[in-house]
């Protein structure tokens, strides 16, 4: 049985003009992020050598410490946790009728992926490299796939809550859990020397880019058409 619908005066998401000013201006601060990552900009490159480093020693003499960041890193918030969640989300408005919006939820999340994997492949960034590595990964290092994926599933997750008006317990609950994990997801990565402090940085522009113009996008295509069964 469907929940009752949320009529379009009632619709507290993102107006579309605003959404796509808001993801130009991330993307803009992403593409000049990228270029000076690209072109290795001394005063960048000290900045990341000197955040690595000092986390680094840290993660050395605090072995309890990087036990638990790769317990959260690995498994609450591993790339794949994140996608299972926004997963749940696309099949759920499927079944109430709202295919539309699922498919554009669903687009986004691969378009996350996809747009990741093309930019490591493109910068080919090399990670942090230790004499005491305190864990390991592969591939490029920029942008971080794990901060773009939580950034990007977060926030599809928090639209989704705000287009069918949740109340301001469960709102200030989910915001708070967004914020946490993305930017725990951040911290251990960068912690764990597996990636650059830049590296998260792009990552979670990119991945508000995403969200932004995912927004901009669908509120556009709606309404052009009657709304849906489930919205």
């Amino acid at each position: 049985m469907h929940s009752p619908h949320i009529t379009r005066t009632d619709d507290r998401s993102p107006r579309p003009a605003a959404a796509l000013a808001a993801g130009t201006a991330v993307l803009t601060l992403f593409v000049v992020l990228l270029a000076l990552v690209a072109a290795q900009w001394p005063p960048l490159m000290s900045l990341d050598r000197t955040v690595a480093d000092a986390l680094h020693r840290h993660a050395v003499a605090e072995p309890g410490l990087v036990h638990v960041n790769r317990v959260l890193t690995d498994w609450f918030w591993d790339p794949w946790t994140m996608r299972a969640l926004v997963a749940v989300a696309v099949v759920a408005l499927w079944w109430r009728g709202a295919r539309l919006l699922a498919l554009w939820v669903a687009a986004a999340s691969l378009l996350g992926s996809l747009l990741s994997q093309g930019v490591k492949a493109a910068v080919d960034r090399e990670r942090p490299r230790w004499p005491d590595p305190v864990d390991s990964a592969h591939f490029a290092a920029f942008p971080s796939g794990h901060a773009m994926t939580a950034v990007v599933s977060c926030g599809l997750l928090l639209w989704l809550l705000r287009l069918y008006g949740a109340g301001p317990a469960l709102w200030a609950g989910a915001v708070a859990v967004a914020v946490v994990s993305v930017i725990g997801v951040a911290v251990t990565r960068v912690y764990l020397g597996v990636h650059w402090l830049t590296d998260v940085v792009g990552g979670t522009l990119l991945g508000v880019a995403v969200v932004a113009f995912t927004v901009a996008g669908y509120a556009r295509s709606v309404s052009r058409r009657a709304p849906e069964p489930g919205v």
